[in-house]
């Protein structure tokens, strides 16, 4: 039997106690599947709890994902939230007759990601007739009440609480009213989209 010479055992003996202190490190290592805030070297008396702030860039520094810092939720990407509508054709807008109180004209359903909402309508009204229309989320209404024949373009927080609504379904409605003796008013949304605070 050769013989070995005796820092070979004790080499070997060190590297299996390294491997064995690796392999406790990578066991007992937090999950990366959580952001967490760092906390300051130097803080001031009664901090305020530091909110994680998550941000994604690409190659060329383009802010790809964003989250809302201040109410939560998130800030980027928009989200597009509707279709596109005809907007010319206003024969072909959702519309009433009805005299005696607003009505429901359209509706969307969409989930809730992020804290506010930007929402551009288009309105009109008959010849010689007058009207309003206003918007509703989830039964409670969404930016002023205009007089048909005026743009509608609000951008504002969703009237829920985003904390239990986020990533549930909201429901978007479009009502109008003819004000005048009669007549028809219409309502076209051409844009509709979430955004951050």
């Amino acid at each position: 039997m050769a013989l070995l010479p005796e820092n070979i055992v004790d080499r070997l003996v060190q590297m299996e106690r390294r491997i064995q202190a690796l392999s406790t490190a990578v066991n007992t290592r937090p999950p990366l599947n959580e952001i967490r805030p760092v906390p300051p070297t130097n803080p001031p008396p009664n901090p305020p709890a530091p909110k994680p702030v998550l941000r994604v860039f690409d190659g060329y520094n383009h802010e790809l994902f964003a989250d809302d810092i201040a109410t939560g939720g998130l800030a980027r990407p928009w989200l597009q939230l509707m279709p596109p509508v005809d907007h010319v054709n206003v024969a072909k807008w959702p519309s009433t007759t009805n005299t005696a109180a607003f009505t429901p004209i359209a509706q969307s359903f969409n989930p809730v990601w992020q804290p506010k909402m930007r929402l551009m309508m288009y309105t009109k009204v008959s010849s010689g007739a007058s009207g309003q229309v206003k918007v509703m989320v989830d039964g409670q209404q969404f930016g002023p009440t205009v007089t048909a024949g005026q743009s509608f373009d609000h951008t504002g927080l969703l009237p829920v609480d985003l904390p239990t609504k986020f990533g549930k379904v909201m429901t978007v409605e479009i009502h109008a009213m003819v004000t005048s003796a009669s007549g028809t008013v219409y309502a076209q949304t051409v844009s509709m989209y979430g955004t951050q605070t």
